[in-house]
């Protein structure tokens, strides 16, 4: 799959902006604030019908206009297929394919795979479970959409048991029996969450382990432990017994949305005992993981976004990345920097076409 070219009308600092891109390699390269983050975050949009950066979507719009609009034309299994996103103030956002709505957001998931490795990233490790579990969900939601559609389903139910549970408290009252029906609920879309995320983490950490290897000499060992309540029971059982727990809190405390995956470093967490570089190489294995086990499932190379990569790498490490990029295995590739220099000498040791954007 490869995005052959892209244009931005009224998107974040963009008044209007086009490109044409190469097949291969693709650097954007400028000074900082001049946008280049934002052109990789249009081709992440075209992917998520999100922003990767900015989840308020009117703040995407360029100061004081009212709409924003991202064509991007691709070529994916010899067909070329035509994706747009626009948003006015005041209106929903639109994603169309071919030049035709989809009805539901999650119908666009996984069409066009893509990967972003990005200095964001190190909310990973840093930031509190919640982000750690959206990275599974993105993962899996890629290749699967009936995974993505249960948890949409199971992410309704539970703000209703939390809104049942807030209704008991303010109104001094208790129904077991509704209680009960929310239970159910969220144990069936619980129960098929969770399995789908151990399974999926039992093939994935063997190849994030050989990824960090490769990137850092084999000098270091790392790992990631899969944490969930419903490693300890039935969730319906788990419900049950934090029911006095749970309308006290007045919100609903065991569940997979507590689930949580731990990021070791020598046995010991990488937030706490690892070095800059180390949490890069760690966050960049964790994602040409996630680029390998897309591209397993989907048959199909994703596109991969390097957003300022060179950042608190050293050059042996960079040199590491630029070799595993050097491979027939990887698609389309675009990178931003602030120094060009340094980009075209990093992407003339790899045997491939590329082009350089100066903004």
């Amino acid at each position: 799959m490869i995005l052959k070219s892209l244009s931005l009308l009224n998107y974040k600092n963009f008044d209007s902006k086009s490109f044409v891109f190469n097949d291969k390699i693709n650097c954007i390269v400028g000074n900082n604030g001049i946008g280049k983050t934002n052109v990789l975050d249009a081709i992440y949009h075209l992917s998520f019908g999100k922003s990767y950066f900015n989840p308020i979507a009117l703040q995407n719009i360029k100061h004081d206009e009212d709409f924003f609009v991202i064509n991007g034309d691709y070529e994916k299994e010899d067909k070329i297929e035509k994706v747009a996103i626009s948003l006015k103030r005041g209106q929903k956002k639109v994603i169309k394919r071919n030049g035709k709505a989809y009805d539901k957001f999650s119908e666009h998931i996984g069409f066009l795979p893509l990967v972003i490795i990005s200095p964001a990233d190190r909310d990973l490790i840093i930031e509190g479970s919640s982000t750690r579990r959206k990275f599974i969900d993105s993962v899996i939601s890629q290749s699967d959409n009936n995974y993505l559609n249960q948890l949409i389903n199971y992410n309704k139910v539970l703000a209703q048991r939390n809104a049942l549970l807030k209704y008991f408290a303010l109104n001094h009252t208790f129904n077991k029996d509704t209680l009960e029906v929310y239970n159910d609920q969220l144990t069936e879309y619980g129960t098929i969450i969770f399995e789908k995320r151990d399974g999926f983490l039992k093939e994935f950490i063997p190849i994030f382990k050989s990824r960090y290897q490769a990137i850092s000499n084999g000098n270091e060992m790392v790992d990631l432990e899969y944490h969930s309540p419903l490693f300890e029971g039935d969730l319906n059982a788990l419900l049950m017994q934090s029911i006095n727990k749970d309308k006290a809190l007045q919100y609903t405390s065991v569940g997979i949305h507590k689930d949580d995956l731990n990021f070791n470093i020598e046995g010991h967490p990488i937030k706490k005992f690892g070095s800059q570089g180390q949490q890069k190489s760690f966050l960049i294995a964790l994602k040409l993981a996630q680029f390998d086990f897309i591209k397993a499932q989907s048959g199909v190379n994703p596109i991969l976004l390097l957003d300022d990569i060179f950042d608190k790498l050293d050059e042996n490490r960079v040199a590491q990345i630029i070799k595993l990029v050097d491979d027939e295995n990887f698609g389309q590739l675009f990178i931003s920097d602030t120094h060009a220099d340094r980009t075209e000498n990093a992407v003339k040791q790899v045997h491939q076409s590329y082009e350089i954007f100066k903004l």
